[in-house]
């Protein structure tokens, strides 16, 4: 079963960090057969520098500036799937480019699920390992009010991502966003056909391995009670 977007949009993922973007968004990409692009490794190819480097040199308002900066050229890029930085749908500007160019979905979860997923992780500069809690439960007061102008909502449960890209598939297909067809029977019959094939050659090569000393022992045997009867 394949899925089309009918219109050619950006999935534009918005929410906290350790919701999930990236990881559902590169299953969401392959679902719906897009490129799959994170904002944040955007910026620091850009600069040269990661996340933590640039809010120690430039802090936390010019990093702001150029974040809407990337942001205006990917929105006004190809479709594909964008997961953008917990900082970026807090700009008017790129809120505004994203409800014209983009169908943005607001990934969201309850601060104890955040602060588990955050905690000891270096590269987020904003959750500091001390007060992780505190920390979270603050900048949920402060971007959620911005978040909820997304599209689209989905609840980031403790469940397989699958799951959750799936539920999200779901809704955009309710919306009309998306079409789901079925492939049609030759390509069907090719993936069941390929799908038999690798089953019976892991199949073989279990089998070849778990009996293998026994095969190499029979051969030397053989092997030796035909060099005894040509003596």
């Amino acid at each position: 079963m394949k899925r089309k977007l009918l219109q050619p949009k950006i999935i534009l993922l918005v929410g906290m960090m350790g919701v999930g973007k990236t990881s559902l968004g590169k299953i969401l990409s392959r679902k719906l057969q897009l490129p799959f692009v994170d904002s944040d490794k955007e910026i620091e190819k850009s600069t040269g520098f990661s996340i933590n480097e640039l809010f120690a040199k430039f802090g936390i308002d010019e990093f702001r500036l150029g974040e809407e900066r990337v942001m205006n050229r990917l929105l006004n890029g190809e479709p594909c799937v964008l997961s953008s930085g917990g900082d970026a749908f807090l700009s008017e500007k790129t809120r505004a480019l994203a409800k014209e160019k983009a169908v943005s979905v607001w990934l969201k979860a309850g601060s104890e699920v955040i602060s588990r997923r955050t905690q000891g992780r270096t590269h987020r500069p904003l959750v500091p390992a001390a007060d992780n809690k505190k920390v979270v439960e603050q900048l949920i007061a402060e971007r959620y009010p911005y978040y909820e102008k997304a599209d689209l909502m989905i609840e980031s449960f403790r469940e397989s991502p699958y799951k959750t890209v799936g539920r999200l598939l779901n809704e955009l297909e309710k919306r009309g966003l998306i079409k789901v067809f079925l492939d049609d029977d030759s390509d069907q019959k090719a993936e069941l056909k390929k799908s038999f094939r690798y089953k019976q050659t892991k199949i073989k090569r279990r089998f070849f391995h778990r009996y293998r000393h026994r095969f190499e022992s029979k051969l030397k045997t053989l092997k030796q009670s035909g060099e005894k009867k040509n003596d």
